[in-house]
């Protein structure tokens, strides 16, 4: 996806919502989760990849438990900069309501991201304040009578994450 749908979806003379330039070079990979109480209250993931942020809305709380699965509907693509933007969307505008940033950190994928992506099963490490570990993104199969261009649902699942190491101890 491009900006562009995010773009059309938004009045920039009236929301504070950055408008976004797009790709920047840095030596990690992004990720923010934003609280946003619009209509419902829920939870955006938000991956940087390929210069946006791939972006799901979650309608529970993500859980950093093992085996813990989360509904995460794909939405538009948002600019990078969003991943710094907390603060209200006036009344009247698409996604109306406070944003404010939840976690934020940065992700490692597991394998090729762009073609896990893809397939609609991508694998990555993430390390951030609140969440971090192994977590996985599942596209699930479109429901049977589902309407041509509904949003695909996937599943946001916390994995079991390999036990440390111990370091010896001295005597």
């Amino acid at each position: 996806m491009s900006l562009a749908a995010y773009r059309r979806k938004r009045d920039f003379t009236h929301t504070p919502e950055p408008r976004g330039r797009g790709r920047r070079a840095a030596p990690r990979l992004s990720f923010v989760v934003q609280r946003h109480a619009a209509t419902r209250l829920h939870y955006d993931f938000r991956l940087e990849l390929d210069g946006v942020l791939k972006s799901w809305a979650v309608p529970k709380e993500p859980v950093p438990a093992p085996g813990q699965k989360r509904l995460a509907v794909h939405v538009e693509d948002h600019p990078i900069e969003y991943g710094g933007f907390a603060g209200v969307i006036p009344a009247g505008h698409y996604g109306a309501g406070r944003v404010e940033i939840w976690d934020r950190g940065w992700w490692e994928p597991l394998g090729d991201p762009r073609a896990a992506y893809r397939e609609g099963s991508l694998k990555f490490v993430l390390h951030g304040r609140r969440l971090r570990g192994g977590w996985a993104l599942v596209r699930m199969r479109p429901r049977d009578g589902a309407p041509r261009g509904a949003k695909e649902s996937w599943l946001l699942i916390k994995e079991r994450d390999a036990p440390a190491p111990r370091k010896p101890r001295a005597r």
